[in-house]
């Protein structure tokens, strides 16, 4: 029986398998990403991304979708690109952010004298605005980290959330 997805390669793409990591290079760059897994083959003749299982297996089938998925992100990724926005807010404490390196540094949350420390992934490009951070790169996941990873790091602890709502949060995705 099996199972078999089918992802079309977008005009302008080259994709290709070197080993068993497939490579795509577009307009924005390149992304390389291991398709290995047992009992499920990966193919790509340059116009179309194939990956196919003969097992019936629901783990199996499930890593098919799976792989299809990455590809179509990938794709998108080099083509168009990803991007985050997220909004700083804040009612007493103006909350400073400032990027020291590969980390988003978070300064004066809550009042706290020590900074709050947010790493940045490879690839990923921060920028700070007044209120607002935006998040872009051609990864998907490594910008969705990033952007989790800021979110995360102005988390209030010790504290009642529905009265202390500052933070920085996602608020938009493109």
């Amino acid at each position: 029986m099996g199972v078999e997805r089918r992802v079309e390669v977008p005009e302008g793409v080259n994709a290709a398998f070197e080993g068993r990591f497939l490579r795509v290079t577009g307009p924005k760059g390149t992304l390389e990403r291991n398709m290995r897994y047992p009992q499920v083959e990966v193919s790509c003749d340059g116009t179309e991304f194939v990956v196919s299982t003969q097992s019936d297996r629901r783990k199996i089938t499930a890593m098919c979708g799976t792989f299809a998925a990455h590809a179509r992100n990938m794709f998108k990724g080099v083509v168009d690109g990803y991007e985050y926005q997220m909004k700083v807010v804040y009612s007493h404490f103006p909350i400073q952010l400032k990027i020291s390196g590969n980390k988003v540094e978070i300064t004066n949350f809550l009042g706290e004298r020590e900074p709050r420390f947010a790493r940045i992934d490879e690839g990923v490009d921060v920028k700070l605005g007044n209120d607002e951070v935006t998040i872009t790169g051609i990864d998907k996941e490594s910008v969705g980290t990033t952007a989790a990873r800021i979110e995360a790091a102005t988390r209030v602890r010790h504290r009642d959330p529905r009265v202390f709502q500052d933070g920085i949060y996602i608020v938009g995705k493109a």
